[in-house]
């Protein structure tokens, strides 16, 4: 086929960078646009339009957009781009062909969505076809609409005019043909138009029959009973480019085919299909992937647009007659049934074939029902091609009766899986593990199981429409709960050995997120009717860690209460017992807040490990013991905890575990008011884990690294270093973008905001709060979203909307009360009453403070006091008729319980307004005094929120008192 140049109107080659898409040719320097090599009239503006979209291919331009490249210079009404939006898609043929190039994306523009390619400048070509041709060819029309595959077309193509011999392989149904035709195309400039010859082997039954199909396929005449001979003599001398389609069934003929044709015309090239490799001499196997899906779960229109399996989705759906644009709402929903299609072309075409009739969620419904196998799709395609059923029953009809047993029983794996666990579920499969393996590499040879593996072992799985259909043939084999017995039994004893290893931890356990489907799977048949109670006890004993390291609490609660609830009396007392209790604590804790049923799990698990001398199981709940007690608001309790941990990492533990004991008496001593001792443990925590690797310092996700840091950044607060405390703060927060386990990004932040604030960062501290209540919401913690509403009420408050913060600071106290979460109750009542009282509600608000002094002082709390009776000061200090002496005396408690807990920072608040009321009733000099004392003893953080107002206070007592008198606060 010859190509000659479409010539400009003064005779001159036009040139400039070309576009191509589908059949067309885009020259924009030479404002052409030609299909097939046949000039498309088109207006200017529309051509214009098309030049903007595919100059950013991929994005999402809008109206105004579109106008300021289209229209630079002129004031246009927007009606203008959907007009000659309109002319476009009718000069690109949308309608007439089905193709989709242009999108629409709902309120926010159009994307140019078909595969573009742009080639290096040089004339514009049409295809002249000569007026007679030596042989017609046989090679199918080129791909109508083919997305994704631009790459591996480039690939095979120069791949295989150097090397000469190429077999695409990959599983049925995932665009091997279509492929292979568009190179063949894509070559035809490189040979004669008699040159290329497709043979499709696929209707062969025989494989001694390939020889002569490819004779009459070359139009080669045979005279006699062997074909081959003439078919050396017929190619001999040319060159040509052959095309071996669908070889898996005859695989052995087509590749001695192959060698021979190869060594008898030199000048000949081959292109195979198959589902395996032939293995000939000179074969390169180039594996097809399958078309990539979005990998955001919920992606937008335009980035599910942007993967070449929701492109071909909705041009088959365009196809069977949906003709809306991809919505916001419905693109999560076609990116979900791409990637449940595993990108396979033909499953895609055979699904979003259904979309005219059933629209986007009734397909997804429909897919739901399990019926995709049976779905029809053309009735022109190859039988085996009509149905993902039959295609599967071509490859599972070709396997010898052993490999098909061996790809039944695989069937039970969800994901991933080792060829460890594959040989557990072959059990008793005939042959031994050798036989097994041969079968399993032959499997993979014929593209019915993947393989991957990086630098570790090698990973196999099965795609889930194989997968489908060889788990409904194990049902009717009658062998289902045997094979699902040794699934469930293998996982059991997996990570059971892996639990035995050294420093399995919140980390190890991580490692093994690939494994969770089959820990699902192999827990759900244990506990169902046919499965094994005894099986399903010991899964989730083991499992347990798993959950919790993914932060899946409330799936780690379901399986521990099924594991307690069928143990036998056997299990009772064993080390089986104390890890379901263990992680029930933890989980319960965690989503349902501090109920009964979380301390009896503590004390049951305790009572296990003392038993049993399991001192590290003893630690973690001494840990969970210390995060109980203090979320209940028992801090004296949580300390007590936290030396039963000392105590028992005196003659045992690692340097990483008598670092986090040191942690947890750290937390315990700021919560019950002493800052001193709390730093001091914080501190001798870091200097201990500082010789630990990365990684020591979490239990299952839970980072007490994090936990640390939090309490140590509040804590030099309290003691007067507010720059250090908002450096370390932030070092925190910071951490967690390496660590990102919910339960510790949610206690990290939210125990880190107040420090935020007490600096004057409200605006920081409101974005953080809003992050971590966000992430609650996501992993169903609630207890931490009640904190977070509690902080993002006092935050509302400052701000400067006391109303609205009042009602969430309400909200945030029904839900303490709810779920027994009152480490922060105090403090949440205390931002109640003053938001209360910038409201405008002083008699509430001094009632709110004065119940909350006094809950403080029946639970001997000594952390909230000096915040609370600094409150209550003001508060009685913006009353009608202040009481003056009352409002005095609750600055000056609030001065003296700071004092005793080493609280400089609560020192300062308190005596700011003291100040304050001091020098209203002209007692200036002792307000100086008094002020400049406590503001003396700062070496940092001037330029905070308080330090700044004590400063200015100063500088006004200052000058009404030239001379400072001792201090009288």
């Amino acid at each position: 086929m010859a190509r000659t140049a479409i010539m400009a109107g003064d005779g001159e080659s036009r040139t400039g960078e070309i576009v191509f898409f589908g059949p067309f040719d885009l020259a924009p320097a030479e404002r052409l646009l030609a299909r097939d090599g046949t000039p498309v009239p088109i207006g200017g503006r529309a051509l214009d339009i098309l030049i903007a979209l595919t100059g950013r291919a991929g994005q999402v331009l809008s109206v105004r957009e579109l106008i300021d490249l289209v229209w630079p210079d002129v004031t246009i009404e927007e009606s203008n781009i959907r007009v000659n939006m309109t002319a476009l898609r009718k000069a690109l043929r949308e309608s007439e062909d089905g193709a989709r190039y242009i999108v629409n994306i709902p309120g926010r523009g159009y994307s140019f969505v078909a595969p573009v390619r742009r080639g290096a400048p040089e004339p514009i070509t049409i295809v002249v076809t000569p007026a007679a041709s030596a042989r017609p060819t046989n090679l199918p029309p080129p791909p109508r609409f083919l997305v994704g595959r631009s790459d591996a077309i480039d690939m095979l193509s120069s791949l295989l005019l150097s090397r000469r011999f190429v077999s695409v392989v990959g599983p049925g149904g995932i665009g091997k043909t279509t492929v292979a035709v568009a190179v063949a195309h894509a070559l035809r400039r490189e040979f004669e138009e008699d040159a290329v010859c497709f043979v499709d082997l696929g209707s062969l039954t025989d494989p001694a029959d390939a020889p002569s199909a490819f004779a009459s396929a070359l139009g080669c005449v045979v005279q006699g009973p062997d074909p081959e001979p003439y078919i050396a003599a017929f190619l001999a001398d040319r060159r040509m480019l052959v095309v071996f389609d669908n070889c898996e069934h005859v695989i052995g003929a087509a590749s001695a085919l192959a060698e021979r044709l190869l060594r008898a015309a030199p000048s000949v090239h081959l292109l195979a299909t198959s589902r395996e490799a032939l293995r000939a001499e000179g074969e390169n196997v180039h594996l097809l992937p399958p078309l990539e899906s979005p990998h955001d779960r919920t992606p937008s229109a335009a980035q599910a647009l942007a993967s070449a399996a929701v492109q071909l989705f909705m041009e088959r759906a365009a196809s069977s007659g949906h003709r809306a644009e991809l919505s916001e709402t419905e693109a999560p929903v076609v990116a979900s049934i791409c990637r449940r299609l595993d990108g396979l072309a033909l499953a895609i075409e055979l699904v979003a074939s259904r979309v005219g009739t059933y629209g986007i969620q009734g397909t997804a419904d429909l897919l739901d029902s399990d019926v995709e196998l049976q779905l029809r799709g053309r009735r022109t395609a190859s039988p085996r091609h009509q149905t993902l059923q039959a295609m599967l029953d071509w490859s599972f009809n070709l396997l010898p009766g052993y490999e098909r047993e061996i790809l039944c029983r695989l069937s039970v794996f969800v994901g991933q899986f080792t060829l460890e666990a594959a040989h557990a579920v072959a059990g008793d499969a005939e042959g031994g593990t050798m036989a097994q393996a041969r079968a399993i590499n032959s499997l993979v040879d014929k593209s019915l199981i993947l393989v991957s593996s990086t630098s570790g072992p090698a990973y196999y799985r099965l795609l889930d429409t194989t997968r489908a259909y060889a788990a409904a043939k194990l049902s009717d084999s009658g062998h289902e709960d045997a094979v699902a017995r040794r699934h469930a039994g293998y996982f059991a004893g997996f990570l059971e050995a892996s639990a035995a290893g050294p420093g399995f931890d919140g980390r190890e356990a991580a490692n093994h997120a690939f494994h969770l489907g089959n820990v699902r799977k192999a827990l759900a048949w244990s506990f169902s009717s046919s499965g094994d109670r005894s099986i399903g006890v010991e899964l989730a004993a083991q499992a347990a860690p798993l959950f919790l390291s993914h932060s899946l609490l409330k799936e780690c609660l379901q399986w521990c209460r099924q594991g307690l609830n069928a143990m036998q009396e056997s299990d009772r007392g064993t080390l089986r017992e104390l890890k379901l209790q263990e992680a029930l604590a933890m989980a319960s804790m965690y989503t349902q807040g501090n109920s009964q049923e979380v301390g009896g799990a503590i004390e049951r698990g305790l009572e296990l490990s003392e038993t049993l001398g399991d001192k590290q199981h003893q630690l973690h709940l001494l840990s969970s013991l210390n995060h109980f007690l203090t979320r209940r608001g028992d801090f004296g309790g949580a300390l007590e905890a936290a030396r039963r941990s000392a105590a028992v990492t005196e003659t045992w533990g690692s340097p990483a575990e008598k670092a986090m004991t040191e942690w947890l008496l750290g937390a315990a001593h700021h919560l019950a008011g002493d800052q001193a001792a709390a730093l001091r443990h914080c501190e001798s925590g870091f200097r201990l884990m500082s010789d630990v690797a990365p990684g020591g310092q979490d239990f299952f996700g839970y980072d007490l690294n994090g936990r640390a840091l939090a309490t140590l950044a509040r804590s030099l607060w309290l003691r007067g270093f507010p720059d250090q405390a908002c450096k370390v703060a932030r070092q925190g927060i910071e951490g967690l973008n390496r660590f990102t386990h919910p339960v510790s990004y949610c206690m990290v932040v939210l125990y880190c905001v107040p420090v935020f604030h007490w600096t004057g960062d409200v605006k920081g501290a409101a974005e953080h709060t809003d992050r971590a209540i966000a992430h609650a919401i996501k992993y169903s913690l609630g207890p931490h979203r009640t904190l977070g509403l509690a902080l993002k009420g006092e935050l509302t408050v400052a701000s400067g909307d006391p109303s609205s913060g009042v009602e969430i600071l309400r909200q945030a106290l029904r839900a303490m009360d709810g779920n027994q979460y009152h480490i922060v109750t105090l403090a949440t009542s205390r931002a109640l009453a003053e938001g209360l009282a910038l409201s405008g509600h002083l008699d509430d608000a001094l009632a709110t403070i004065d119940e909350a002094v006094a809950r403080a002082e029946e639970a001997s709390q000594t952390l909230w006091p000096p915040d609370l009776l600094r409150a209550r000061g003001e508060i009685l200090l913006a009353q009608p008729q202040p009481d003056l002496r009352a409002a005095e005396e609750s600055l000056l408690q609030s001065i003296r319980r700071a004092r005793q807990q080493s609280a400089l920072g609560w020192e300062l608040k308190a005596a700011i307004p003291l100040a304050r009321l001091w020098n209203d009733q002209g007692r200036s000099n002792e307000a100086w005094a008094m002020l400049k004392d406590i503001y003396g003893q700062f070496t940092e953080g001037f330029e905070t929120r308080d330090l700044v107002a004590a400063r200015r206070l100063l500088d006004e007592l200052g000058h009404a008192t030239p001379e400072p008198v001792a201090s009288q606060g």
